[in-house]
């Protein structure tokens, strides 16, 4: 599947944080970026048992609801200690508000301070309104830190400390983020594959 410059692309998520930063990694390619919101799609149950099965679930339902093609992402942060917890249920761990604080304090008190080794994980899912899909995944690996710090990102940022950094995702500039992130890694496969001339 290819995706041709100046073509519209659906970021298949409600949360506005994961469609700024996609249309942020798609400006330079001349892509037009819409949201789920945007258009009024519907959010269809996470049923998936891991990131990939979720990513393509979302995608292929807002590509079949819109006609256009649309990108999917599941992301979440895994935490060794805690078996691998928030994981797939990231987002549910922030509770019905998304209040991403309350998340951040339920890892902390659930860490009881053993292992703070964690990484991001993150499965794009690129998906035509005909059901035909590709995946494409990414991870950064790091360690937690508390109390979050920074204001940038969303979600766990202000927790997350990237291998190599000595800040928070939540207090380095954005393009530095962009440029190392889960979220980028698997986007730089997707780039290869789907936006290459």
């Amino acid at each position: 599947m290819k995706l041709p410059r100046r073509s519209t692309l659906l970021v298949a998520s409600h949360n506005q944080g994961k469609v700024r930063e996609i249309a942020d990694l798609l400006s330079s390619f001349g892509i037009l970026v819409r949201g789920a919101a945007e258009l009024g799609l519907k959010e269809p149950e996470e049923t998936g048992q891991t990131f990939a099965e979720n990513a393509l679930l979302k995608a292929r339902a807002a590509a079949k609801e819109s006609g256009l093609m649309a990108l999917a992402d599941d992301s979440g942060l895994c935490v060794a200690a805690l078996n691998g917890a928030p994981g797939i249920t990231s987002a549910r761990w922030a509770g019905p508000n998304k209040d991403f604080a309350l998340a951040m304090a339920r890892v902390e008190r659930e860490l009881r301070a053993r292992d703070t080794s964690a990484k991001f994980v993150c499965a794009l899912v690129l998906a035509a309104p005909s059901g035909e899909a590709e995946i494409f995944e990414g991870e950064v690996h790091g360690h937690l830190v508390f109390p979050p710090r920074g204001k940038n990102g969303f979600g766990y940022d202000p927790i997350f400390v990237a291998d190599g950094l000595n800040q928070t995702f939540g207090e380095i500039d954005p393009a530095q983020k962009h440029a190392i992130s889960h979220r980028a890694r698997a986007f730089e496969e997707f780039a290869r594959v789907v936006l290459a001339p």
